[in-house]
């Protein structure tokens, strides 16, 4: 179910769209690390990646086992392994080609599921 989030017109609304479906997680907060927009819901689940100026726009998340894999394998045009975490399994998602923003909200929710504590994951929908 895609949430409430203002359409997409540009990198800034990615941000934008990308900031609304984590904020709407339960407890998820935002802060800025590492210079970029990062998002928690006590660990980090998104972090926004423009800081290495690789003219990518992009977002790292928390994935499940063998999901970075899976992806990348499959659609290395969208996805990728994200350096510093990228060996922890993180996924990588560029936002500057074309965006399925009901995909990005189930990876997005599936990050916050692989790091919240069970009491946030359960009033999840």
């Amino acid at each position: 179910m895609l949430r409430d989030v203002p359409p997409v017109t540009g990198p800034t609304s990615a941000l934008d769209r990308l900031r609304a479906l984590c904020l709407a997680l339960p407890e998820a907060t935002e802060r800025i690390s590492h210079g970029e927009p990062t998002w928690f819901c006590r660990k980090v689940f998104v972090s926004f990646a423009d800081h290495h100026h690789d003219d990518r726009l992009a977002f790292w998340c928390a994935a499940p086992p063998g999901t970075q894999e899976e992806l990348v394998a499959a659609e290395p045009t969208r996805f990728f392994r994200p350096p510093y975490v990228g060996h922890r399994g993180w996924l990588g998602v560029y936002l500057d080609v074309e965006v399925d923003w009901a995909e990005i909200e189930e990876i997005v929710t599936e990050a916050y599921r692989c790091v919240a504590p069970r009491k946030l994951v359960a009033l999840l929908p």
